[in-house]
């Protein structure tokens, strides 16, 4: 099984699905993995296991905010996603506008 260390902000939107699924509430001291990486610098991180990898997710004091606001976080990017991009038109303009170019086309088509 493939090991990776990554920084929660660059999780994938199912990683990080997958993150807050695992700790719903946070996370707490008997998650939490502690080891120096090969620069030996001091790591803590927390596990989260797909079936072919197991990500070691390093801990930050934004990482427990993350989680926290998560749901308001995706609800938001959802809303933004499907506000309509079309605008309204008043069927009464758009009504007159056809016919304005259906009357220059009949125009057109007598010259």
């Amino acid at each position: 099984m493939t090991r990776r260390l990554v920084d929660y902000k660059k999780l994938s939107h199912e990683l990080a699905a997958l993150l807050i699924e695992t700790f719903p509430h946070g996370y707490g001291d008997d998650d939490i993995i502690a080891f120096k990486n090969s620069n030996g610098d001091f790591v803590e991180a927390v596990e989260i296991r797909t079936e072919d990898c197991l990500y070691l997710v390093k801990i930050s004091k934004s990482l427990a905010s993350f989680i926290e606001n998560f749901e308001d976080t995706i609800e938001k990017e959802l809303e933004n996603a499907t506000e309509p991009i079309l605008e309204e038109v008043d069927a009464t303009e758009l009504e007159q506008e056809l016919n304005n170019e259906a009357e220059q086309d009949e125009e057109q088509d007598f010259e």
